[in-house]
Order: structure tokens, then sequence, then C-alpha cells
């Protein structure tokens, strides 16, 4: 399994990412550890928002990219509600994910 992952920043930023291991992905990225992204070294992460599985790194790279491309507004709405397909429907098989509920997002 492949995840894709929205991370709070401090300056309130969203990082968008995509790992096989959440735990370990966090504790780097919370850590600010070796393998720590560039952009969370420098705009420290705060809070774990979002996360969707999907079966294989092509899908999950796809998701990570079309989020990038959604403005501030359409991220902010993507934590809250979830919503896949109102933004990107016409760019992905939104079906191919599933939202994880399980995750502790206040990892740190």
């Amino acid at each position: 399994m492949y995840y894709t992952y929205m991370l709070r920043c401090e300056n309130n930023s969203i990082y968008t990412g995509i790992t096989t291991d959440v735990k370990r992905r966090m504790e780097e990225h919370f850590g600010k550890d070796s393998k720590c992204a560039k952009y969370t070294k420098s705009h420290k992460a705060q809070k774990l928002e979002c996360v969707w599985e999907s079966e294989n790194k092509i899908l999950a790279s796809k998701l990570e990219y079309r989020i990038k491309t959604l403005t501030k507004a359409q991220k902010e709405d993507l934590i809250k509600n979830h919503v896949l397909d109102k933004y990107l429907a016409e760019k992905i098989e939104c079906e191919k994910y599933k939202i994880v509920k399980n995750i502790d997002k206040n990892t740190t």
C-alpha cells in the first residue's frame, strides 16, 4: 500500500507527500531527521491533516501531484471534507483512493 498525505506546517502552509509507512514518515518530518523533506525542514511540520490509501506508487503519485495543483482554499476544503471528487473527478479516478481514518493525526 501507498499513502498520500497532507501536513500542516507552522506557517499554516500545507505540505503533500507520499509514503509506504505513514508512522515512519511522520517521525522523519516531525523529527527533522536527515530523510525529512527539504520543505518541512524549513517549515516546521505541526499536524498530519489527511491520509489517503492507494494500491500502488503510481496512484499515490498522481494524487500527490493533483493535490499540489489545488489552491490553498481547495486544499483546506479537502482537509475538512475529504472530497477528492469535488476537485479532481475529471483528472483522476477518485474511487481508487480511500481516506484513512485511524491514523494518529497528533503525531509530533
